[in-house]
């Protein structure tokens, strides 16, 4: 696997340089360690990720009465598209299904957050990608993703404000209704 990446490597290697970090002796290997380091955190892009096939296995739900499902404290990794450096976050993920429609395994809906953070991404981007696609592929009334993310771009460099960290939520549907976002706001708080 790492064969194709040869120039990656070489490119890693150039630029540490330049920064005079050094690459050589004990640290040899710390060019081919970034570059497995951020084709893991944008795997979705040579992967071409597809919430489709992911989100088309689908089981009947238990009651003819539709309820919300929700999965909280999906967590996930991210690079920030404006300076490539990780973010790190966890989503809470609900949607209300149409009566009699069918719903999805919870581990879907973790897949799904994760595959478009596998990415450069924006945490804003995500929670809408994640809403659309659910609205997309199920029969919904509607959908909500609320995320928490701590990025390193702002913590560690720039404002350099430590502990800081972003929230956004994305609504779809019924989910602007006071009592479901009511419903899915509480079940969002760790």
């Amino acid at each position: 696997m790492m064969t194709s990446y040869t120039l990656a490597e070489d490119a890693a290697r150039f630029l540490l340089g330049h920064l005079g970090v050094r690459c050589d002796g004990e640290l040899d290997e710390t060019p081919m360690r970034m570059v497995r380091a951020l084709a893991e955190l944008t795997s979705s892009v040579r992967d071409g990720f597809d919430p489709a096939p992911l989100l088309a296995r689908q089981f009947s739900p238990p009651g003819d009465v539709p309820q919300l499902v929700a999965v909280r404290g999906i967590t996930f990794t991210s690079l920030c598209e404006h300076h490539v450096m990780p973010f790190t976050g966890t989503a809470t993920v609900a949607y209300l299904p149409q009566p009699g429609a069918k719903i999805v395994g919870v581990s879907k809906i973790a897949r799904l957050v994760q595959g478009y953070a596998r990415q450069p991404q924006m945490q804003e981007r995500i929670g809408h990608q994640v809403i659309t696609a659910i609205s997309k592929h199920l029969d919904v009334q509607g959908a909500g993703c609320m995320i928490s993310g701590d990025h390193t771009c702002m913590t560690l460099r720039g404002a350099c404000s430590a502990g800081a960290s972003m929230l956004t939520t994305h609504l779809f549907g019924c989910f602007f209704d006071a009592p479901v976002r009511a419903e899915f706001l509480a079940l969002s708080k760790p």
